[in-house]
């Protein structure tokens, strides 16, 4: 392994060598009030296109000729600046500031919520190139998978249909994640299903990551991280786009994507429609996916006014299940006691045998899962005058939809039935298909105020907040039946009502107190009411009624020693409600579930330069520890509901702390390497497992001990080796490791996900004939080592007969060597 890492070093290194002798020219482009890194600006060398600005707001042209030449550089919201360079043999670094002008642009709306070098908070930005260059036609998380204390997991194997997320060990049940500062966390699970949502990583125009509880922000609280997500970008000019890409799996994505451009300088019209579809690496995991974007917006140079909608539509073949253990490691003897125990059929046993870790529980051809979600928003931005602005953003969030079962040998009184009877036969039991039902509505309005005085540039002040309302129906169906019974065709079982309202409001402050030293104080109070009425899916009565106020301060200071070099510290506290689950599927005997509370220390060294090895070498290395103590966490058992969610349980006292260690080097654009090592602790203390005896009764042990939070790998690690041998193509390896996590709280080796190693080629080759701006071919070779790994799993236990303790693990395979192949078109 190590020498293909160094051979493919040496090979994309190779052309760069003449390159550097051409004289050329690099630099930073800033914002020349605040001081805040441009990302995306567009640079013209002589008026022809020379490159962008990175998330750094770095830039680089490898060969400026000889003579005179005008650099000029755009930016949506800024006054162009033009200026002249000479083309000479030594290398030359500019560092430009823009002055605002022109037009008002979307970022302000998410301005609001972001983190920036002030903030003493641990961030990191993502641009809209850096996930083109990855996205081809995978879900966001997999475009995110190197970024620092990333983990990520696909149901169906490769990465397309459900997926999820984990940041620092959390999922993303406690990752709160906004779009144009609109929450997109679903209000009763807290999850953010991106699947309902294909391709929208097409539509972003930039993303932040904050780790740790972060800014203040709408909707849940931040539990592990946050992703803030823009689409609110606008292009000056007209263009129309397609992506296309086709690979393993018989997996097709197809993107047709167009903008007007600025109309008489104020109006713009930008579109997508997408589509992919995938067979899955988990046979019969395939998913069908549908989304589509739309906006239409005015901007003047004090005024904003913008309609988004944006909606997807997906059918997936639920894959949620998983693997039986056997699938995975071809045990006979273990494969026995699932069939032993009921786990398993002996038809099912077979086709086990058959399909290995390809395995896939269902066989009915219509076992999906069905949804559609609406998106619709109104964002204003106004500009008070030359200090102040202000930022309105109405929403709403149309969701609805089904997932399908074929359900065997079920009791009538299930699905409030009477038993059959004929003659002197009573029937009690009969197969059927039913269908689950979620049909909601989620409103409300967010809204920021900021005052940044001209006069006095050291001091910002945002006070802002929102007001969200989720109306949520729970019902369930029954389709057909082998036996009808009373029932009538789509007879409704169950049906529950769920009620939640949550509004917060924050002040937050960033004041230079000195040249080198910025405080930062966020002060953030949040209320929710939420209300369960109703019968569940078990037939068992709803009646949860709670109320939660919360008080999240957050405050840190940032110094900085000299130019690029920065040090931080943050000290901030989020308080978080139970989800849905929490309440509903609480075991028998286990406690109303608590909220919880998080107290999060961060800490950390920032470094960047674009000269620091030489001319048009950039470095750059950023250190962060962290604390993260809980009260109250709810964890993950293991075990997971009809549904495929989680399982949890409140622990009293827990951390999770750690090191987070990011670099990167580059090279005149020719060849770059990034890495980042993540070292953590992931602990409950005081915690007593939990059996289960003969009667299927919980019993606690009774000897308390210190033990690894499930789902949390104590080193994650992700590095990026990327060149350009030849003007246009870029070749990169991605390395991705992972050490062991547990599936349980036990810390028991016989529910655990060994630890892996994943490495991917990407290579993207672009070219700009007259007839149109440019033509990209693209190749992803995912898993280019072929390992067998899984990256997610559950496991359950119960006793047998016998009363011997019985272990059951289910795992979710990832794919093996796997291939997407695209073709690009701008015009």
């Amino acid at each position: 392994m190590k020498n293909f890492l160094v051979l493919g070093a040496a090979l994309l290194a190779l052309p760069c060598t003449s390159a550097w002798a051409q004289g050329p020219v690099s630099g930073t482009i800033t914002d020349a009030r605040t001081g805040a890194a441009l990302p995306g600006a567009t640079i013209l060398l002589d008026g022809a296109p020379a490159g962008a600005t990175d998330a750094s707001g770095a830039f680089a042209l490898p060969a400026v000729p000889a003579g005179s030449h005008e650099l000029r550089v755009t930016f949506l919201g800024y006054q162009t600046l033009t200026r002249t360079v000479q083309g000479q043999a030594e290398a030359q670094q500019v560092s430009l500031g823009l002055q605002s002008g022109g037009i008002l642009t979307g970022e302000a709306v998410v301005t609001a919520t972001r983190a920036n070098e002030r903030t003493a908070t641990t961030y990191t930005n993502v641009s809209k190139e850096q996930l083109a260059a990855r996205n081809f036609g995978q879900d966001l998380p997999y475009l995110l998978d190197q970024t620092p204390s990333v983990v990520v997991n696909s149901d169906a194997g490769a990465g397309v249909g459900y997926t999820d997320i984990r940041i620092r060990g959390v999922n993303n049940t406690g990752i709160n994640m906004t779009i144009n500062g609109v929450p997109l966390n679903d209000a009763e699970s807290h999850g953010s299903f991106l699947v309902n949502l294909p391709d929208l990583s097409s539509s972003i125009s930039s993303l932040q990551i904050q780790r740790g509880v972060g800014t203040s922000q709408n909707g849940g609280a931040a539990f592990g991280a946050s992703i803030n997500i823009s689409t609110l970008e606008n292009r000056r000019e007209a263009y129309a786009e397609s992506q296309n890409s086709f690979g393993s799996f018989d997996t097709w994505k197809n993107t047709v994507s167009f903008g007007t451009g600025l109309i008489n300088g104020h109006f713009t019209v930008d579109g997508r429609l997408s589509r992919i579809v995938s067979d899955g690496y988990v046979n019969r995991g395939a998913s069908d996916l549908k989304s589509y974007y739309l906006s239409a917006g005015y901007q003047g140079r004090s005024t904003l006014v913008k309609f988004i909608t944006f909606s997807g539509r997906e059918k997936t073949y639920q894959a949620w299940n998983g693997v039986p253990e056997p699938g995975i490691t071809g045990d006979q003897q273990l494969l026995k006691q699932f069939v032993d125990n009921g786990e398993l059929s002996a038809a099912d046993a077979e086709r086990l045998r058959q399909e290995g870790r390809r395995f896939s529980y269902y066989t009915y051809d219509n076992q999906t899962d069905n949804y559609q979600q609406n998106h619709y928003q109104l964002h204003l931005a106004q500009e008070l005058g030359p200090s102040w602005s202000l930022t309105l953003t109405n929403h709403l969030t149309r969701g609805f939809g089904y997932y399908e079962s074929y359900r065997t040998n079920r009791r009538f009184s299930a699905y409030d039935l009477p038993n059959v009877v004929i003659g002197n036969q009573t029937i009690s039991r009969t197969n059927l298909i039913d269908q689950k039902w979620l049909d909601n509505y989620f409103f409300g309005s967010t809204g920021a105020l900021s005052f940044h005085p001209q006069s006095y540039d050291k001091l910002q002040v945002t006070v802002g907040g929102a007001w969200n309302r989720f109306l949520n129906d729970h019902y369930g169906e029954v389709i057909w039946a082998q036996y009808a019974s009373t029932g009538s065709i789509r007879h409704r079982y169950y049906f529950s009502d769920a009620v939640k309202t949550d509004y917060n409001a924050y002040a937050r402050t960033t004041w230079q107190l000195i040249p080198r030293l910025s405080l930062y104080l966020d002060l953030q109070g949040r209320h929710i009411n939420y209300n369960i009425d109703g019968i569940d899916d078990d037939r068992s009565a709803l009646g949860t009624h709670v109320s939660y106020t919360f008080f999240n301060p957050k405050g840190g200071a940032t110094l900085t020693l000299a130019e690029g070099q920065q040090l931080y510290a943050s000290y901030a506290v989020g308080n978080r409600e139970p989800v849905r689950s929490d309440f509903t599927d609480r075991p028998v005997g286990d406690q109303t579930a608590r909220p919880e509370t998080l107290h999060d220390v961060e800490g950390g060294y920032r470094f960047s330069r674009a000269d620091l090895l030489g001319a048009n070498t950039g470095l750059r290395f950023e250190a962060t520890g962290y604390y993260m103590g809980y009260r109250n966490q709810l964890v993950a058992t293991g075990q997971l509901n009809d549904v495929g969610a989680a399982l949890r349980t409140n622990v009293a006292r827990s951390y999770r702390t750690g090191v987070e260690l990011t670099g990167g080097v580059s090279a005149n654009d020719k060849i770059s390497l990034s890495s980042t090592l993540t070292l953590s602790r992931n602990r409950i203390l005081n915690y007593r497992d939990v059996t289960y005896n003969a009667d299927f009764e919980p019993v606690v042990a009774a000897e308390a001990r210190t033990t690894t939070i499930s789902y949390s790998p104590s080193t994650v690690s992700a590095h990026t080796l990327e060149g350009q041998p030849l003007k246009g193509l870029r070749l990169a390896l991605l390395y991705k490791t992972v050490s062991r996590q547990y599936l349980d709280n036990s810390t028991s080796e016989d529910r655990m996900i060994k630890p892996y190693q994943v490495l991917d080629f990407r290579a993207r080759y672009a070219i700009r004939p007259s007839f149109m701006k440019e033509i990209e071919l693209g190749l992803l070779v995912s898993n280019l080592l072929n390992r067998e790994y899984v990256a997610n799993g559950y496991t359950y236990g119960y006793p047998d007969g016998a009363g011997r303790q019985q272990t059951f693990n289910f795992y979710y395979p990832q794919a093996t060597r796997n291939f997407l192949a695209s073709v690009g078109v701008k015009f």
